[in-house]
């Protein structure tokens, strides 16, 4: 029988991966930039998520939330990312209007 050698990783290494991930990145695009598979980043990120719920809160620790906090912080998050996004499209459609000329932009008062 073969005997597979595993990667051991570091608790450091893993606390700053699920760290970025807590930052809204997508797990696979975090798992290939750190050389891990997605499986065991996902892994991570719930053992995180059970330990942080399953500890009390602790005095200038992290205070636990409501289970409905956590929901509205990532759908905040994806909100913010989001309209980051469409401020972006509005600024280059604005501007390809601009150059097609069927949009002209504002004049000054001092131009007239």
């Amino acid at each position: 029988m073969k005997t597979v050698n595993r990667k051991r990783y570091s608790n450091d290494f893993r606390d700053r991966a699920v760290a970025l991930v807590s930052l809204g990145r997508p797990v696979p695009e975090v798992a290939q930039e750190l050389g891990i598979g997605t499986s065991i980043l996902y892994r991570w990120t719930q053992s995180q998520r059970q330990d942080a719920e399953s500890s009390p809160a602790q005095l200038g620790g992290v205070v636990q939330r409501a289970v409905g906090e956590l929901d509205e912080a990532a759908e905040l998050r994806r909100l913010r990312r989001d309209n980051a996004q469409l401020l972006l499209e509005n600024d280059i459609l604005k501007k390809a209007a601009v150059i097609l000329g069927t949009h002209t932009q504002p004049q000054s008062k001092l131009a007239r």
